[in-house]
């Protein structure tokens, strides 16, 4: 059985289910995914999320806002807003946080203090954090590190073997997109056969970056096992064996203090 670490519940294209995502849910559980941890990128997206979560049991989500969401938003994202959200039950982590300079640089000093934010209400729930980063690596590593952060996930990586090492260093868990499938992306395979197996995670990032054979169509939780099959090649693993890694891993992620 798998687990879709990463996926946007709330943007998901549900036309093909008359707009059901109970209905999204039940085909992704056909297909094995046995647990969905729902991410939040605006600090309100908890409400739905929370909603979502409480009909499903096996649906988790984060509380956090997103480095790319305005500035306000991300100002109201204090530490102890953050610990109210995160004291849910069903919260499993908080983010998805982070930096990103690929979008914009007008805002760099605010990014930083929310991620450390982020960060500090993280470690006084015991819950991880969830961690964007795009054209923003060193600072990221250097804010993970200033912040003594040790229990967290590196989102959709996609980044050199440096980067990975450093963020493992720190105790953190690297998760792969649909990307680790894409003919291209060579460089990010070789990089992905040095990160230990008992370190890895697969997610979606749905309703993005939709893994080969459906590159470039909406993605969803149910194209999960497609990731995990392009690690099983990484890792020459069996697809069977994939599951119950990464599956662990997360377990071992939340059950972290």
């Amino acid at each position: 059985m798998f687990v879709d670490t990463h996926c946007h519940l709330t943007m998901l294209n549900l036309d093909p289910y008359a707009g059901s995502l109970d209905a999204a849910l039940a085909e992704a559980r056909q297909c094995g995914v046995s647990k969905f941890m729902g991410i939040s990128v605006d600090l309100d997206d908890h409400i739905a999320l929370s909603e979502i979560a409480a009909r499903h049991a096996d649906v988790g989500y984060s509380v956090g806002v997103h480095p790319c969401e305005d500035v306000e938003v991300m100002q109201r994202a204090t530490v102890e807003y953050l610990i109210e959200l995160a004291q849910a039950e069903k919260a499993w982590a908080l983010g998805e946080t982070g930096l990103d300079y690929f979008h914009s640089t007008d805002f760099i000093s605010e990014q930083k203090a929310c991620f450390a934010r982020h960060i500090q209400a993280s470690k006084i729930v015991k819950k991880p954090v969830v961690v964007h980063t795009r054209s923003a690596k060193d600072d990221t590593i250097d804010i993970i590190r200033a912040e003594k952060s040790t229990h967290g996930i590196l989102h959709c990586f996609t980044e050199d073997w440096e980067t990975a090492k450093a963020v493992l260093d720190c105790g953190y868990y690297i998760s792969f997109s649909g990307i680790i499938s894409f003919k291209n992306a060579q460089d990010l395979r070789d990089v992905a056969k040095q990160v230990p197996l008992d370190r890895v995670l697969i997610e979606t990032d749905s309703p993005y970056l939709a893994p080969m054979p459906y590159r470039g169509k909406p993605n969803e939780p149910k194209y999960v096992p497609y990731v995990a099959k392009a690690l099983s090649d990484v890792y020459d693993k069996t697809l069977e064996e994939i599951a119950f890694i990464t599956t662990q891993n997360f377990e071992n992620l939340l059950k972290q203090k």
